[in-house]
């Protein structure tokens, strides 16, 4: 090729040792157009025998850059070992062209700041790219043999059967989980059920549950002794926050909220996803195993609703997770899903959460009354979060012979499933995360009172004190 000639290639490449040939590899190979420059003649004379387009070239020099068309040229990388000679070859550079963009290799942080400023685009330390590349083998290593352990207990189970638990009330993060880990578990050979108790109230679940076909059963309409081993999915231990018999033994756990002292054969407790759903759809990738329509439709929407559509405490892994799922999914089903009719006990517990709010500086509380949904609290709690100066919400309301709790927060000081444990911890079972939480208290604590109007009372005046007490706010 004359080096007189107007270069048009794409990538630009200079430096070609170890590091600088194998990413002209890697380019050539994604059919890229790319040119290989090198001070060395030997060098560039290999590149050439493997049908590489090669010249030989200074890195310094400002001539060979006058070589280069920019309307064509949009990526220069200098990968050669010398830092100094990187930076010389950014200023020659840039006193050509200031728009390509330029990929330098650094010695150290020093060294990128100094080439950021002459006008590197991106820096390279080969160094960090090593302990990136160490700690992601790291991560692999343990995700892989975690994932050995989970598939060991699922092949221990040998023609069994598996009960998956979901905490009461599920919502879309729990069922889709619990989906998730009965379709890995029939893969497995091993046939499983989800059992839930409670009820599912919610207008998005019941259309989630009936749109998809998910089958369900009530764990006080089956038998548990006919199940080999026992999972729970968006919870961790039976009594906590769920009606599961304290005297069953639990093999699997897994889930994304924050708790202490969980036992299981197989445990994975992971805050740093927004959402169990994500946790089980790394688990089909880790797996090799492609999802349903219908499963993947489920984990979307669950790591849709739980997050709030990507709004609260979201990662990373949340947005990958929600992309390998994307292709997969039935979007008209999500949109039937998304927009089912609001029930006209939603509307009642709302039109009296609004009644009887109590504000408190920017938190209000306030009881909704004697319920018969309580899916229908985080609704009323969602809506009064959007209130003109109110970055917490406290919403509660009586079933049967229990107090259920349903916070909101959006005050970056608070974690506001920490202050629930606080205050009703000793008393019932609470948690959550920092932007939501949830709870229930038995309503014997507050003794044989009968009548509903004093009864509401004596709940509002005793959640009312507790909570302004966990959040550091005296009653008079």
């Amino acid at each position: 090729m004359p080096e007189t000639e107007l270069y048009d290639h794409e990538y630009v490449v200079i430096g070609c040792g170890a590091l600088g040939f194998g990413v002209v590899k890697e380019l050539a190979k994604k059919n890229k157009k790319v040119l290989a420059v090198d001070v060395s003649k030997e060098r560039v004379e290999v590149l050439r025998d493997e049908n590489y387009d090669a010249i030989i070239g200074d890195a310094k020099d400002v001539e060979l850059y006058k070589s280069f068309d920019f309307s064509k040229t949009s990526v220069i990388l200098l990968l050669t070992p010398d830092a100094e000679v990187n930076k010389a070859a950014i200023e020659a550079i840039r006193s050509v062209s200031r728009d390509v963009f330029i990929i330098a290799r650094g010695s150290g942080y020093k060294t990128r700041e100094e080439m950021e400023l002459l006008g590197a685009d991106f820096v390279i330390v080969p160094a960090e790219a090593m302990k990136n590349a160490v700690i992601n083998a790291i991560n692999k290593m343990d995700t892989f043999r975690k994932i050995k352990k989970f598939k060991n207990i699922l092949e221990s189970i040998e023609g069994g059967r598996l009960g998956i638990f979901t905490h009461d009330n599920p919502d879309p993060d729990a069922i889709s989980s619990a989906l998730a880990l009965k379709d890995i578990a029939k893969n497995y050979g091993v046939e499983a059920d989800i059992i839930y108790y409670g009820e599912i109230f919610h207008q998005e679940n019941k259309a989630m549950v009936n749109l998809l076909e998910i089958p369900l059963v009530r764990g006080n309409e089956v038998d548990l002794s006919s199940y080999s081993k026992f999972a729970i999915v968006d919870a961790s231990k039976p009594g906590a926050n769920n009606s599961i018999p304290t005297d069953i033994e639990i093999h699997i756990v897994i889930d994304h909220h924050e708790v202490e002292g969980v036992e299981a054969e197989y445990v994975d407790l992971r805050t740093d996803v927004g959402a169990t759903a994500t946790i089980l759809t790394e688990y089909l990738r880790e797996l090799k195993l492609v999802p349903s329509r219908t499963l993947a439709t489920a984990l979307f929407f669950g790591i849709r609703t739980e997050t709030d559509d990507f709004k609260k405490n979201t990662r990373t892994a949340d947005f990958t997770a929600a992309a390998y799922l994307y292709p997969f999914v039935d979007h008209e089903l999500i949109e039937k899903m998304e927009g089912p009719a609001i029930s006209t006990e939603t509307l009642d517990v709302l039109g009296a959460a609004i009644k009887n709010r109590q504000v408190y500086s920017s938190f209000l509380i306030s009881f909704a009354g004697f319920i018969n949904d309580r899916d229908a609290l985080p609704q009323a709690a969602d809506f009064l979060l959007r209130l003109e100066g109110i970055s917490t919400v406290l919403v509660f309301g009586v079933l049967k012979d229990t107090v259920y709790l349903s916070a909101r927060n959006q005050d970056v000081r608070i974690n506001i499933g920490e202050v629930l444990r606080r205050a009703f911890g000793d008393v019932g079972s609470a948690g959550g995360h920092a932007h939501a939480a949830g709870g229930q208290i038995p309503l014997g604590i507050f003794g044989s009172t009968t009548d509903k109007e004093s009864l509401g009372k004596l709940v509002t005046e005793a959640i009312k004190r507790r909570f302004l007490s966990a959040v550091g706010i005296e009653m008079e």
